[in-house]
């Protein structure tokens, strides 16, 4: 048996960036992934400059050999009447591809130890301690696996479970020289497209030669439905090649207003998506992924046990900064519930709406400084 101080399940944003954080705490540290990385990970993929900064990432190190786009405007509309285009004047955002960016950020991590290519197969308490797959033992364990991570599982949530939970379907390729010279879609302007129901919303985000394509909507209602007919009206008005490669993979993922599932528990904690964290009204959860990291690290180093009430730390850590979940009374999906109404459709004609509310708060987030943390 190999112990540890703590072992990280899932070794994507959310994990390497808990790993790298204490790296200098003293701690030994087990990351565990079920994929090896460089992976294939379905994702729009673009991250805001607070989270370079969170990350203390040199843009031109980075950019160096893998794709870095710059986002200066947002295309923005409801399917089925025409988008307004805005101009923001100064980057926004970047645009990645996440098989480079997690590997990325996975190969910074230089003190823990890594199983990658390994699947948790089984989860038990023995003693006071977790023992991963009969092999690995530590006092705390880590959820940082995505939606479906086993670790969610030891608190009752996960596959099967009560929550409402958002399906996507997306593609990302790397276009031909053709497909490039016919594709409207610019990259430093991804193109939001709001479903009429305003139960989701779909994109088309291109990266230099590479293009992202794909729709989320709440409970997996009629998602491939509306999927089809947005590609089918991309491909009319020429957004987007003819001939798209390959299949849409799917993924799913909890809204933070919407997830139940708890944070904490004795020797439990959750990160990430693997905790329900990302952005009600955008879905984004890399920057949630990033913050929910720090903010545990910050309460690890600290920590004299790990027993619930000491974790508990974390928890109210993460209401302060994300604010505390709505009551059941009070879900909605991506939008606020006045929108879901006939003034929805002028209002996304609105370049003050699309551009005030719509990206700089809904997406980018532009109002919340970036996370310092005593780490």
């Amino acid at each position: 048996m190999d112990y540890y101080d703590l072992i990280i399940v899932g070794a994507g944003p959310a994990g390497s960036t808990l790993a790298k954080a204490l790296e200098n705490s003293g701690k030994r540290i087990l990351i565990i992934d079920k994929q090896d990385f460089p992976r294939d990970k379905t994702c729009a993929g673009w991250v805001t400059p607070a989270v370079m900064k969170e990350l203390d990432i040199d843009l031109t190190d980075y950019g160096t050999g893998r794709t870095l786009q710059p986002i200066r405007r947002f295309r923005i509309g409801m399917m089925g009447q025409p988008p307004v285009e805005n101009d923001h004047g100064e980057v926004v955002s970047y645009g990645i591809r996440r098989c480079e960016f997690d590997n990325y950020l996975l190969d910074r991590v230089t003190t823990a130890a890594r199983q990658l290519g390994t699947p948790v197969k089984s989860i038990e308490r023995r003693d006071g301690n977790w023992v991963v797959n009969d092999t690995w033992e530590a006092p705390l364990i880590v959820g940082a696996g995505g939606h479906f991570c086993p670790v969610a599982r030891l608190l009752g949530e996960g596959p099967g479970s009560h929550e409402t939970v958002v399906a996507a379907k997306e593609v990302e390729f790397e276009m031909t020289d053709e497909q490039a010279s016919l594709c409207q879609a610019r990259g430093d302007t991804p193109e939001l497209w709001f479903c009429r129901d305003l139960k989701g919303y779909a994109w088309v985000f291109r990266k230099g030669n590479y293009l992202n394509i794909g729709l989320g909507r709440e409970d997996n209602h009629k998602l491939s439905e509306h999927l089809q007919a947005f590609v089918e009206e991309m491909r009319t008005s020429g957004r987007i090649p003819a001939d798209l490669p390959g299949r849409f993979k799917g993924h799913a993922y909890l809204l933070y207003a919407h997830a139940e599932r708890p944070l904490v528990d004795d020797g439990v904690i959750l990160i990430g998506d693997s905790a329900g964290l990302a952005y009600t009204q955008s879905g984004e959860g890399i920057r949630p992924a990033v913050e929910s990291a720090l903010l545990a690290a910050e309460v690890l180093r600290k920590a004299t046990d790990y027993s619930a009430p000491s974790l508990q730390v974390y928890g109210d850590a993460i209401a302060e900064r994300f604010g505390n979940r709505a009551s059941d009374t009070e879900q909605s999906w991506q939008v606020p519930e006045w929108l879901k109404t006939p003034l929805a459709s002028t209002l996304m004609r609105s370049h003050w709406f699309t551009r005030k509310v719509v990206t700089e708060k809904w997406f980018l987030h532009r109002e919340v400084p970036p996370l310092e943390v005593a780490v």
